[in-house]
């Protein structure tokens, strides 16, 4: 199992990307945590990850996950070239929807626990991997999505949150409060601030960086 999951965009350190791909450089972009906002914002959201990809290298291409409601095995067969899964941030709700809908949320758990495939992203492309997404209403708005699905992919056996000390974000007030209840709650998790990566290379415990 290979994940590189960082706080806000590629993070401090993406030459551990690259290490994770090998020589293999055919990334999918999935950005439906986007799927709540404007045509334009989510237009111009896509180009910007496909554009910072190609800087490191890649060949990026976006699957929207819309384009396979009920429609799993085409997934699986579109999802094939790619080394790595970018899964963009945004709102974690419609994110987990679409994947629920499309059948990503069993096809990619599935990728990514036989090593198939590279699982990177950052902020609700990260949250969306935690065993439950309870807590994160405080900062996305679960009515963003047609249905609310609390359910997460249970890839990692933690929390994910993100922009925690991160003054310049939006939502770093908001997440750092998410934390604060998890560690009330006893809910195990990892706080991250803007820069940060978690990376996850084979059995071993994941590395902050």
């Amino acid at each position: 199992m290979r994940l590189y999951l960082s706080s806000f965009r590629l993070g401090e350190n993406p030459e551990r990307l690259l290490e994770l791909c090998g020589d293999r450089r055919e990334a999918a972009v999935i950005a439906n945590a986007l799927d709540g906002a404007s045509e334009d914002v989510r237009s111009e959201g896509v180009r910007r990850e496909i554009a910072a990809l190609a800087g490191l290298g890649f060949a990026a291409t976006e699957i929207d996950l819309r384009e396979y409601f009920g429609r799993p095995g085409e997934l699986a067969e579109a999802l094939g070239p790619y080394a790595v899964l970018w899964v963009r941030g945004g709102n974690v709700f419609p994110l987990r929807y679409a994947m629920a809908r499309s059948g990503a949320d069993a096809l990619v758990t599935k990728l990514v626990q036989d090593d198939a495939v590279v699982y990177a992203g950052y902020s609700a492309g990260a949250c969306v991997l935690a065993p439950s997404l309870r807590g994160l209403e405080v900062c996305d708005d679960p009515s963003a999505a047609p249905e609310a699905i609390w359910d997460g992919l249970g890839v990692i056996d933690f929390a994910f949150v993100p922009h925690v000390d991160s003054p310049g974000h939006p939502e770093c007030e908001a997440l750092t409060r998410v934390a604060d209840a998890y560690r009330e709650a006893g809910v195990p998790y990892r706080a991250l601030k803007d820069g940060q990566v978690l990376v996850l290379d084979g059995g071993g415990p994941p590395v902050l960086l």
